[in-house]
């Protein structure tokens, strides 16, 4: 789900090629990692046999709060294309530097006008 540059139709969702993480503390091992995958398979009786553990070097980016439904995002990330181009940077997405969306609203709980998602794209200098 890269920026306008890469032709992305935001309307065709099926399209997308994604994952989810969540973010653990520096200090979680591989060791840690695997017990609770072991305990979440066990207990919860959840399959978590894609589960993995990595790590993301995200290098310089630019971000911003959007508000409101996902299918508005286009907008916002217009908002950062003409803030990137006005100070001399460009998009830098490949296969490791992603667009990266952090929700900070439970969409289940939260009317989608009140969404807040930080959107976040890589960039470089031009």
């Amino acid at each position: 789900m890269a920026g306008g540059d890469r032709g992305v139709d935001y309307t065709n969702k099926a399209a997308f090629h994604w994952i989810s993480v969540i973010r653990v503390p520096d200090f979680i091992t591989q060791k840690d990692f695997d017990w609770a995958v072991q305990m979440a398979t066990q207990k919860k009786k959840l399959d978590c046999s894609a589960a993995e553990l990595i790590s993301i070097e995200e290098g310089l980016c630019v971000q911003c709060m959007h508000l409101g439904a996902f299918d508005d995002e286009p907008k916002t990330v217009a908002l950062m294309d003409s803030y990137i181009q006005e100070q001399c940077y460009v998009n830098d997405f490949s296969d490791v530097r992603l667009h990266h969306e952090i929700y900070m609203s439970d969409a289940r709980k939260v009317a989608p006008e009140k969404w807040k998602t930080v959107i976040r794209h890589p960039i470089k200098k031009v």
